[in-house]
């Protein structure tokens, strides 16, 4: 079984936001059992990291830390977006557009301390959009089996 369905994520600007919660939320309303989730984001500017979600400092070093690899001004040539359009580019390249997930019970198999964010790699607020596709089994009503039960052997 399959589902597709995509997400529509407004940030703040230059952060990164945990998404985890709204994902585990579509997988419920997608009956997930077992399978595997692929998020997907829309856009050239902004990603997909799977990180730690337990201290913000981690996210405020994370985000620097890209900022040091790609500093904003005006050393680029693609410019005409202003000047953390290039950057924001290059910070997308380097981390993901995509990540697949496991799904067990209905349940991402992120560890302990992980989280699914989007990254903003631009200055100023965008609407992002992250295309959800889960492939594999269902849960069904409450007392349904994901598969039928095979009639029983007669000897």
């Amino acid at each position: 079984m399959q589902f597709i369905e995509t997400l529509a994520i407004r940030t703040k600007g230059r952060s990164m936001l945990d998404i985890s919660a709204a994902v585990a939320e579509r997988l419920k309303t997608f009956e997930a059992a077992d399978g595997l989730l692929t998020a997907f984001i829309r856009h050239t500017s902004a990603s997909l990291v799977i990180q730690e979600n337990a201290d913000p400092d981690v996210q405020a070093d994370f985000l620097d830390a890209l900022d040091r690899l790609a500093p904003a001004g005006p050393i680029y040539r693609h410019s005409i977006e202003g000047p953390d359009d290039m950057p924001a580019h290059i910070k997308a390249a380097v981390t993901s557009t995509s990540l697949s997930i496991p799904v067990l019970r209905g349940q991402l198999m992120l560890g302990t301390w992980q989280g699914l964010f989007v990254v903003e790699h631009r200055a100023r607020p965008h609407t992002r959009e992250v295309v959800l596709h889960y492939s594999g089994t269902r849960t069904g009503p409450p007392g349904a089996s994901v598969a039928p039960t095979p009639a029983p052997v007669r000897r």
